[in-house]
């Protein structure tokens, strides 16, 4: 099984958002994952390869000219060899701005693709409102027909609330023919993989969904309104993970962990605790109030209050603030005291 395409970095949680896809995707030991980029090619290609777990694993291929979403797949499968074109894989397609999709949710909808036999199985979602997304239009015997984007919809196809996801599984030759199929003339004037869908229906092959249970868990990030939403449910998410790890915190709501942190077991926080970036935290150490560290090492049962800590190193069994500012570089040292309003410049 193999996999395209994500869409350009935002910054989530401590993590570029197309990270949260890539996680999910390596979580199932895909043979290879192509990578499509188009805006801002060369920072997505070298983000996502350094933070790859198997760069082996990963190609990067740029859609010069954005000219669709079937166009972006047909550059993907350009990186195969010819000879592999020549054996019969699924082909897992995702855009790169649903960090919140979960790996397992990819393992069932491969699962379902398997078991059908179909030509292609879509994720599919149920929402309140659909409006922006394609939607899914099944035919009288309730099978997937087709796909309409919300610009091409007519009047009754915009009253469906099942909405296509973008995230799909091929039989790998089938798709190639397919692609070969559609056209450009539509609202957009681009090349739609959504089309694939009634081509390859048109051709009597079989689609099949798979219909999410966590509408949530699909949500697409186009503007810092949906950026928000979603930090706020992988927020939700790491605080409750840490939780179940023995990290105590007074109020979760008011503690923002990025998810790159690491804390130890009886680590405290307490409210408006924010930290940020690389951040390491030494087992018993109590954070805040009002403490906001970005790359900053903690040591073992240390206090800090109302501070500030920007790459700093701080060791065991210190108290730091309240009040307190650790400049970039600082080194304090075990069993240290500072006091109210300490600064290191």
């Amino acid at each position: 099984m193999r996999s395209a395409r994500p869409k350009p970095l935002h910054p989530l949680c401590g993590r570029p958002m197309t990270r949260y896809v890539m996680e999910a995707l390596e979580a199932l030991d895909l043979e290879r994952t192509i990578v499509v980029v188009g805006y801002g090619a060369e920072a997505v290609t070298k983000t996502l390869y350094e933070q790859s777990t198997d760069p082996t694993r990963v190609n990067f291929v740029e859609q010069g000219v954005q000219r669709g979403t079937a166009d972006a797949v047909s550059i993907g499968l350009q990186s195969f060899e010819p000879r592999e074109l020549d054996d019969d894989f699924d082909l897992m397609v995702l855009p790169g701005d649903t960090p919140l999709l979960k790996s397992e949710t990819l393992t069932e909808l491969h699962r379902m693709h398997v078991d059908s036999g179909a030509a292609a199985t879509l994720l599919t979602a149920h929402l309140e409102d659909p409006s922006g997304y394609g939607r899914i239009v099944r035919d009288a015997e309730g099978r997937v027909n087709r796909i309409i984007e919300h610009v091409d919809a007519a009047p009754e196809e915009l009253e469906i609330s099942e909405v296509n996801t973008s995230i799909y599984c091929f039989d790998r030759s089938l798709l190639t023919a397919a692609l070969r199929k559609i056209d450009s003339r539509n609202a957009q004037g681009e090349y739609y993989l959504t089309d694939v869908i009634q081509v390859l229906r048109v051709n009597g092959h079989s689609v099949d969904a798979l219909v999410v249970d966590d509408p949530d868990e699909v949500r697409g990030v186009n503007d810092r309104q949906q950026l928000a939403e979603c930090e706020a449910v992988l927020r939700q998410r790491t605080n409750n993970k840490w939780l179940a790890a023995g990290v105590t915190m007074l109020d979760p709501e008011a503690t923002y962990i990025d998810a790159t942190v690491v804390l130890s077991p009886d680590v405290t926080l307490f409210p408006n605790t924010l930290l940020q970036g690389d951040c390491v935290i030494g087992e018993g150490s109590e954070l805040g109030p009002d403490v906001r560290l970005t790359d900053t090492f903690v040591g073992v049962r240390s206090q800090i209050q109302s501070t500030s800590a920007v790459q700093a190193r701080i060791g065991d069994n210190c108290r730091i603030g309240p009040y307190a500012v650790l400049d970039s570089g600082v080194e304090v040292a075990s069993g240290t005291v500072t006091g109210p309003f300490y600064t290191s410049s």
